[in-house]
């Protein structure tokens, strides 16, 4: 079974992420700010990460920078609201962008890609 580490400080979406993901057959670890994503990442080992950018305590470009710093190859998505980040060449370092949506046809889609 793959495990998959959400990263999202909205408690709503968190939960709706880890049961709607969890259905698929993943494993899911969660996070609700950036420092403690860093922190699981590093105990758990993910096949893969979905993170929100912003974020209390360290925001999620913050947190894929020291993540990838000790996992070079771990996967990550980044999913979030704000399409203005996108461009931005702090956030080229994530594998995905999706913009977050109600229907996560899209964000399923694409954890089935990267964690082949």
């Amino acid at each position: 079974m793959k495990t998959i580490l959400v990263v999202e400080d909205d408690k709503n979406q968190l939960l709706l992420y880890k049961n709607e993901l969890s259905l698929e057959g993943y494993n899911i670890i969660t996070a609700m700010d950036g420092c403690e994503a860093v922190s699981k990442a590093r105990d758990y080992s993910p096949d893969l990460i979905i993170m929100d950018i912003q974020m209390p305590k360290m925001d999620g470009i913050e947190s894929i920078g020291k993540i990838l710093g000790e996992r070079r190859n771990v996967p990550i998505i980044i999913n979030t609201a704000y399409s203005n980040y996108k461009n931005k060449f702090a956030s080229w370092s994530a594998d995905a962008y999706i913009i977050k949506s109600s229907d996560l046809n899209e964000l399923k889609e694409k954890i089935k890609e990267l964690i082949r």
